[in-house]
């Protein structure tokens, strides 16, 4: 009997990988400078980084569009030049450009594709993609008359019809409206929970924080950060206490402005600014109401990806 091939630990790795492009002779600085990632099986998995940091070199040598210069990459356990084939089998990857073809019809289209993968037709679900990206009304309507959003959506059901274990979203919600990236987000979060690997680039920084559980920043080719989601946010060692008082104030009260770094919103707001790993909230209150002021109400604001984001990659 034979036995099924075990799922990898790793759904991606690379290993140094580098691509410098030939820049007619002249020297040119690498677009990608020893990457090595590891992106476990199951992971949803955020890539950003500023335009032109790397992120879309990376995917194009993934997907078999770039030829890497040096390093290594492997899909599923498959190195992606002496196992090319099944490295592919392995991908679906869904383009920041809207390249569909505008004489096909949905239907048409992943039919087509999912010939192209070796798919038999008695095991294409063609009408299930359709529906899980919300296209099925439009299966037969040409490519031509979808909306911007529906295209992208119908990328994202091109992507998916060898059923790769492995889905790349590069800027996915670039121009949907924000029904359809409901939509769009509640569709990849089920095939993450049913096993797909994702790897996502995203702008919206928001949604990489609230998505992923590990995220890789790549800034000028190199990557400068891989860590959990969580770990990642507490880098930035920053919070922000929010006190609102009981009476109209001219100034930070002498006693506060010496012990925190408070500032004054008139005519009743504080706002503290901590390191939450030495100062707890519990401290500021005390101080406030050492103050002779009474609290009316307390909001916090924690550091977000965005600031991580610009602080990473702004330095040198």
């Amino acid at each position: 009997m034979i036995q099924p091939t075990p799922s990898p630990d790793n759904a991606v790795e690379t290993r140094d990988l580098t691509k410098i492009y030939n820049a007619g002779g002249k020297a040119a600085k690498p677009a990608l400078e020893n990457v090595s990632l590891t992106i476990p099986r199951g992971a949803f998995f955020g890539l950003l980084g500023p335009n032109g940091a790397g992120k879309s070199t990376l995917i194009n040598i993934l997907g078999g569009l770039v030829r890497k210069t040096s390093g290594s990459a492997r899909i599923w356990g498959h190195d992606i030049e002496s196992g090319m084939r099944a490295a592919r089998q392995s991908i679906g990857i869904v383009p920041q450009e809207l390249n569909i073809d505008p004489f096909f019809s949905p239907r048409e289209l992943l039919d087509l594709y999912a010939g192209l993968y070796g798919v038999r037709a008695s095991e294409r679900r063609t009408d299930d993609i359709l529906a899980a990206v919300g296209l099925s009304d439009k299966a037969d309507a040409y490519a031509r008359t979808l909306s911007g959003g529906m295209r992208r959506r119908l990328l994202v059901a091109k992507a998916m019809v060898h059923s790769p274990p492995v889905l790349v979203l590069d800027e996915p919600t670039a121009g949907v409206d924000v029904d359809l990236r409901r939509q769009l987000w509640d569709h990849v979060r089920e095939l993450n929970r049913q096993g797909t690997t994702i790897l996502l680039t995203t702008h919206y920084l928001e949604e990489a924080e609230r998505l992923c559980d590990t995220i890789a920043v790549i800034s000028r080719g190199r990557l400068i950060a891989c860590e959990s989601t969580r770990d990642l946010l507490g880098r930035l060692d920053a919070k922000e206490l929010r006190v609102t008082v009981d009476r109209d104030l001219d100034a930070v009260p002498d006693s506060l402005d010496g012990g925190f770094h408070v500032s004054l919103t008139p005519p009743r707001r504080l706002v503290f600014s901590y390191p939450p790993s030495t100062t707890g909230g519990g401290q500021i209150l005390e101080a406030v109401r050492g103050a002779g002021l009474g609290v009316v109400d307390v909001t916090t604001r924690e550091a977000d990806l965005e600031e991580i984001f610009l602080r990473l990659t702004r330095d040198p």
